[in-house]
């Protein structure tokens, strides 16, 4: 893991790109993933869960701009992303080189449907996530709102590797220490990381370990219930669509903004290329 940090009172803004917001950390967790934070428009007000448009100039002179989960909470200063690497992708190819100083294009226009609106009130949330799925959960597990709305939540999050877990990871761990949220955190989270090519302690993909009960028993928990429980999903459009075909099968229903019901998925990060 490489890491770059600096305070963003001290990086000159000099705003060349439109809606031009500045770097101010960069790390690099592995080969194929990284995290970022940049300042925050001081007109920005998003809720938790959300994603807005990012990106840099392409070689045309146009703004090439990708929809990114904010990984960051809605009472932070500064907003943070969490990205993959793709080496020909026509924007990661570009954004991986980024470094604290430089500049980006943000859309400051939330919008998405991985927020508490879009729930039922229950009793438990299920964060269902693979690889960079994981960004809008980031925000979610740090808003204190999570913690007044459910007893339980739980954050299951695969990957082909234990290094891919390693930003959620440590999220997680420093989450006790969090002076906001801390004590609200304690006794109500619970991690299921996995993954699905490396030995772990844990592994299989999140629909066999819902489906054949194999969370439940680890984490000591009942099976899902429409009645209590709760779920957001983001992830691949195949994952996405068997995690719905299993959620359903414990009798939630999908819903939306308009429409609260028991899950709600994210979709505008499929099929976009990176």
């Amino acid at each position: 893991m490489t890491e770059a940090t600096a305070s963003a009172a001290t990086i000159p803004a000099p705003r060349h790109l439109p809606d031009a917001q500045t770097v101010t950390a960069v790390t690099h967790w592995t080969d194929s993933l990284f995290s970022f934070r940049v300042s925050r428009p001081q007109s920005l007000r998003f809720r938790s869960g959300e994603f807005v448009m990012i990106g840099l100039m392409g070689d045309n002179g146009k703004p090439l701009l990708r929809a990114y989960s904010i990984a960051s909470p809605n009472w932070d200063e500064e907003l943070e992303f969490y990205s993959i690497k793709v080496q020909d992708g026509p924007l990661t190819s570009k954004l991986q080189h980024i470094k604290v100083g430089d500049e980006i294009i943000l859309r400051p226009k939330p919008v998405g449907t991985l927020v508490h609106d879009a729930l039922l009130p229950g009793k438990r949330v299920w964060f269902l996530a693979t690889g960079t799925g994981l960004a809008p959960f980031a925000s979610l597990m740090r808003d204190p709102e999570t913690y007044d709305k459910f007893d339980e939540v739980i954050m299951m999050h695969t990957c082909r590797t234990v290094g891919e877990l390693e930003y959620g990871r440590k999220l997680v761990e420093g989450l006790a220490e969090d002076p906001l949220i801390g004590e609200m955190v304690e006794g109500k989270l619970k991690y299921y990381p996995t993954t699905t090519r490396e030995e772990f302690h844990h592994m299989g993909r999140i629909t066999d370990n819902l489906a054949n009960g194999k969370v439940f028993a680890d984490l000591g928990l009942t099976p899902m219930n429409p009645e209590t429980d709760r779920a957001m999903v983001c992830g691949s459009l195949a994952f996405n669509k068997d995690v719905m075909a299993v959620l359903e099968g414990f009798g939630l229903r999908e819903g939306a903004n308009s429409e609260p019901r028991e899950y709600v998925v994210e979709k505008a990060f499929v099929g976009e290329g990176v």
